[in-house]
């Protein structure tokens, strides 16, 4: 055995870690040579001191480890400036040690060692791909506010170079006039995560900045990293998404309109653009829950199927829909039907009393139909309801909140009433706030085709009948003026199919319109439009003669349409009752 043999101080000496050991009071009684290197003490100095007074730091949890026999592992410390990593282990009995082992390595060489793990280099690069590939902004920086990194998209949003910022203090990068307010600063001061705007002078751009500050273990802010948004971007994009949002909003009211206005099934023929206008209107009140409709039109032309429709097309659909005609009740019983009574408030009511049509119509639509017959009494009291929406039953105390649209409807001229006193201008005004004026069937020619073609079909079908016109009658029909508009009409058609002894009703019809003192000067035509207007006595015959027609001049339902002088809806529907389509165009 060589008489030099290797000692356990030759061992320890030769640890690329900074080695102290110390008896159980905390006073050290070795270092080995490498505590120069780290710590910058000579091992001899260090002997017979107590470890507190080397390690400042780490000094209290060796001695903190001794009393409580349960050291930590792995701490990061900064001792006098000197960043170590420390673990402590202690000698003999953990219950009673007889002393403690500090094992510690400077963070410069834990991290180069680390560095060279494989775990160590994929997490980096997973790391880099995430900081770099972030569409945000991204830096970096120390507890001194000096810039460590930024990320690509950084660059891109400052118009800077990584190279001519990192190393920088953020001060210093202010001061070369890149941005004009600092989130790093700010969440180094407060300690808390801030948020700023910033206004980039080489980019133009208007930034959403966000500094989070990190703490080590004593509460210390070791880094800010700052996250960049965009905001001239999102800027854009919100415009974008608003620009789309409308134009879906669009399409969709024009799906809705489309689906809404297939007038058969809300029992309207609205051909004329006229009438297609009024339920364009219509339809519109009713998605914006309008209330306070004034409509206004001669007898007959369909007012209560207006309000009906404007009621089905509102949110209101699942509400009720009530009805009352001003003219039909004296004013006694009217008060007490609108707005209903209550116990003993009058000779003959009901113990119970009563609700009026306001409180049924809670939720739902109230149409006063010939609201020109309207006592004055009552005017004032309806009046009141538009004001504050609250109704007062008859003998009672306490009004009732009530939330209804009011549709009422008039042949009258409000305007003129007013100026006589009949009718209170304040509640005119208060119902015109939206008005609706039904033309009369004389003014809606194109209408009268259809409305004709509908009654018989559907009379023929009720009764069992296959009656038709011919074009005689049917031109007698369109030189009459309709004093009871759309009314009459029915109310003709649907006599003369079920007293007509034939099937050809043109002598009934025309003896009906009387000696023409009510007809009007029939619109003189051009022989086509003549022929457009079509043969009553063989109308799908005929009609399908006409959609031929146009189909061979037109490459779209849009210009047949317009060829036709009808709506591009119908000319969709009668092309499907007849099985046609257009000719898809040659390129």
């Amino acid at each position: 055995m060589a008489s030099d043999s290797i000692t356990s101080d030759d061992i320890l000496n030769a640890s690329t870690n900074g080695v102290i050991a110390t008896d159980e009071a905390g006073c050290i009684v070795f270092a080995n040579r490498q505590v120069k290197h780290i710590l910058g003490i000579e091992p001899e100095e260090a002997v017979g001191r107590m470890v507190t007074d080397i390690l400042p730091l780490s000094g209290p949890l060796v001695l903190e480890s001794l009393k409580s026999g349960k050291p930590p592992l792995h701490r990061h410390l900064a001792d006098d400036g000197v960043s170590v990593v420390l673990s402590i282990s202690l000698v003999g009995n953990p219950e009673s040690p007889r002393g403690a082992v500090c094992v510690f390595q400077s963070l410069d060489q834990f991290e180069h060692t680390a560095q060279e793990l494989e775990s160590y280099k994929k997490l980096n690069r997973q790391f880099q791909a995430i900081f770099e590939s972030s569409s945000d902004g991204i830096w970096v920086c120390d507890g001194s506010g000096k810039v460590v990194s930024i990320n690509q998209a950084s660059e891109r949003l400052n118009g800077v170079q990584a190279s001519e910022i990192i190393g920088k203090t953020v001060n210093e990068v202010m001061a070369g006039g890149l941005f004009d307010r600092s989130a790093t600063l700010e969440a180094l001061e407060t300690h808390r995560q801030v948020s700023v705007v910033q206004q980039i002078r080489k980019t133009g751009r208007t930034l959403l900045v966000t500094g989070t500050p990190v703490f080590d273990e004593a509460g210390r802010s070791i880094m800010v990293v700052v996250n960049e948004r965009d905001l001239t971007q999102l800027n854009a994009i919100h415009e974008q998404l608003e620009q789309s949002r409308m134009e879906t909003e669009k399409y969709r009211d024009e799906l809705a309109e489309l689906t809404a206005l297939q007038w058969d099934q809300h029992k309207f023929i609205a051909e004329s653009e006229a009438m297609r206008q009024v339920l364009r209107v219509a339809l519109k009140l009713a998605r914006l829950q309008a209330s306070n409709i004034l409509i206004l039109g001669e007898s007959g032309t369909g007012k209560g199927l207006l309000a009906q429709f404007i009621h089905r097309n509102s949110h209101r659909s699942g509400k009720p829909f009530i009805q009352i005609n001003c003219a039909a009740l004296p004013e006694s019983l009217l008060e007490a039907e609108l707005f209903g009574y209550e116990r003993g408030a009058f000779t003959g009511a009901r113990e119970q009393g009563k609700a009026g049509l306001f409180e049924l119509a809670d939720g739902g639509t109230l149409f006063l139909d010939e609201i020109g017959d309207l006592p004055l009494v009552i005017q004032a009291k309806l009046l009141k309801y538009l004001d504050d929406y609250e109704v007062l039953r008859i003998g009672g105390l306490k009004p009732r909140k009530i939330d209804c649209m009011v549709i009422a409807a008039t042949n009258r001229d409000l305007e003129t009433m007013t100026d006589t006193h009949r009718f209170r201008l304040d509640l005119y005004y208060r119902l015109n706030t939206f008005t609706l004026r039904i033309p009369p069937l004389r003014e809606r020619g194109e209408d009268l085709y259809e409305l004709i073609t509908h009654f018989l079909r559907s009379y023929n079908r009720a009764y069992h009948q296959k009656r038709k016109i011919s074009r005689e009658a049917f031109m007698a029909l369109q030189a009459y003026s309709f004093p009871g508009n759309v009314r009459e009409l029915k109310g003709l058609l649907k006599r003369a199919v079920l007293m007509s002894e034939r099937d050809v009703l043109d002598e009934l019809i025309i003896a009906s319109l009387g000696d023409g003192s009510t007809r009007v000067k029939p619109k003189e035509t051009s022989p086509a439009e003549d022929s457009r207007a079509a043969l009553p006595e063989s109308l799908l015959s005929t009609e399908r003669s006409l959609l031929e027609e146009g189909l061979r001049h037109c490459r779209s339902t849009r210009e047949l349409a317009r060829y036709l002088g009808v709506s591009q809806p119908t000319v969709v529907r009668k092309l499907r009752r007849h099985g046609l389509t257009p000719k898809p165009s040659r390129s």
